[in-house]
């Protein structure tokens, strides 16, 4: 009991800031769906998918490689992080370079031939979130969470205030405060969303300056060589999770049915909904920042096995709860998104549902981790990523967004199936599957349950919402709670 008080204590930090921090950025969606039309926020939703495919490559997967080779040797001096943190530097540094050649013919062949600073600036968000992923982790590997949280928090705070002076303050001031004029241009409009977060990213690398002394420890060629044949195969399966994640949004632009502005207007609606499952993706990731040191760290005890099956089974019981919480109250949650993009609460579940599976797979992939088969999970999302190719090319022209969102789902449901027989034969855990599913039963249930009894019965919504989601902590509280004898 005490490791999971432990997990659990890392996994509030950690989620109490990404979910406090990601929350107060949750509410810029409300001020960019209000402030913006779809097809302007299109433009955001687009950028951050693209945005995801580039971080994965920035980054090489040195941020799990750190992980790995720091627990595997620990040297006086930690040459593991300055040897990653190097590298990460001079792959950055490249990247920038590049882009600056190149910037008006991307510029042109992404139809924003007439803003080629978007896409410096982005780069310039990428770069310093990849070049910080290295001093993030090391404070992870130390357990300076509440540093971790800290940093996080401030930086979008940061974002929260300079998006709300350049999009509200700035529009209002300008014809009457004359300084405004002098940093404020109405025809940059929704480029101030990325200038907001470079700035907040500024923010963010300055506070995490400290830790570069540690490249005073210098390059070692020989560990970086391991390292890299161990982090190889996790850029692959890293581009492979992007496209699972992000190529929908990249795609839509593309493949949709009618003309580009229209294109545009179905992305933003589809990106603004899809923000609607920031509660789950909130979890997985403040989970995953505790789990992954944690299961390394914890892979050499006798009874490692067995705590990982009841890792699992929890966190599929919170993830539940959270599909529960969104889809009962979500006649509350949708005006988060503007009326505009309302049209699309449609594929809220099922990317909750998709998200849940995701979350299911992070846990099961700590086999490839553990035997060092990275290139073998590389294969598993491989495979994932081709599902998703191949279902978005022909769902997104026949069922619109809804499509994109369908093989979402069939990918991580696929690929958690896949994971979970492979772990089986590599890394068997005795996971309890029928409890797992059964849990996740349950909640689809109460789901469809509410949907029958407020369209067709009627009951009161609000009611019944909190009815069933009692019912549902009371089912777990029941087959988990333990036992009192007399």
């Amino acid at each position: 009991m005490s490791i999971f008080k432990k997990l659990a204590s890392q996994t509030a930090i950690y989620g109490l800031s990404s979910i406090f921090g990601r929350f107060l950025n949750y509410l810029l969606v409300p001020l960019y769906t209000y402030y913006f039309s779809a097809a302007q926020y299109g433009v955001v939703s687009e950028f951050y998918a693209y945005a995801g495919f580039f971080s994965v490559f920035l980054l090489f997967g040195f941020e799990t490689g750190y992980f790995r080779f720091r627990n595997k040797q620990q040297p006086e001096k930690d040459v593991v992080y300055s040897t990653a943190l190097i590298f990460i530097l001079l792959i950055n540094s490249f990247f920038f370079l590049l882009l600056l050649a190149l910037n008006q013919p991307l510029a042109n062949a992404l139809h924003y031939a007439q803003h080629p600073e978007y896409l410096r600036w982005f780069s310039l968000i990428l770069i310093l979130d990849a070049v910080s992923a290295i001093p993030f982790a090391r404070l992870r590997a130390e357990n300076k969470a509440l540093r971790f949280a800290g940093i996080k928090v401030l930086e979008i705070l940061a974002t929260i205030a300079l998006s709300l002076f350049f999009i509200v303050y700035c529009p209002t001031a300008q014809s009457s405060q004359t300084w405004v004029n002098f940093i404020y241009d109405p025809a940059i409009g929704v480029g101030y969303i990325f200038i907001a977060n470079l700035l907040a990213s500024t923010v963010k690398f300055s506070l995490l300056a400290s830790q570069f002394k540690g490249l005073r420890w210098g390059f070692d060629f020989a560990l970086f060589k391991q390292m890299l044949r161990y982090c190889l195969p996790m850029v692959v399966i890293g581009f492979a999770g992007i496209i699972n994640e992000m190529l929908d949004r990249a795609l839509l632009k593309y493949l949709l049915p009618y003309d580009n502005h229209t294109n545009m207007q179905m992305l933003g609606i589809y990106g603004a909904c899809y923000k609607l499952s920031i509660l789950m993706t909130l979890f997985i990731q403040a989970f995953r920042y505790a789990a992954e040191p944690f299961f390394f760290a914890y892979a050499d005890k006798n009874d490692a096995r067995p705590i990982y099956a009841q890792v699992l089974k929890f966190f599929v019981i919170f993830c539940v709860f959270i599909f529960l919480l969104v889809m009962l109250y979500l006649d509350f949650f949708k005006y988060f998104i503007g009326a505009e993009f309302r049209a699309g609460l449609s594929v809220v579940p099922i990317l909750l549902l998709a998200n849940l599976c995701l979350g299911v797979y992070v846990n099961l992939s700590i086999w490839y981790k553990l035997t060092d088969r990275t290139l073998m999970g590389a294969w598993v999302s491989l495979a994932g990523a081709t599902l998703t190719v191949v279902l978005n090319w022909l769902w997104i022209p026949l069922y619109g967004y809804e499509g994109s969102a369908w093989a979402t789902l069939a990918c991580y449901a696929s690929m958690a199936i896949v994971s979970y027989g492979l772990g089986q034969i590599y890394y068997p855990v005795a996971y309890q599957v029928g409890r797992v599913l059964a849990y996740i039963s349950l909640g689809i249930g109460l789901y469809f349950a509410h949907l029958h009894l407020t369209s067709v019965i009627h009951w009161q919504p609000w009611l019944l919402s909190s009815a069933l989601l009692s019912l549902y902590l009371l089912t777990v509280s029941l087959f988990e709670l333990p036992k009192r004898t007399a």
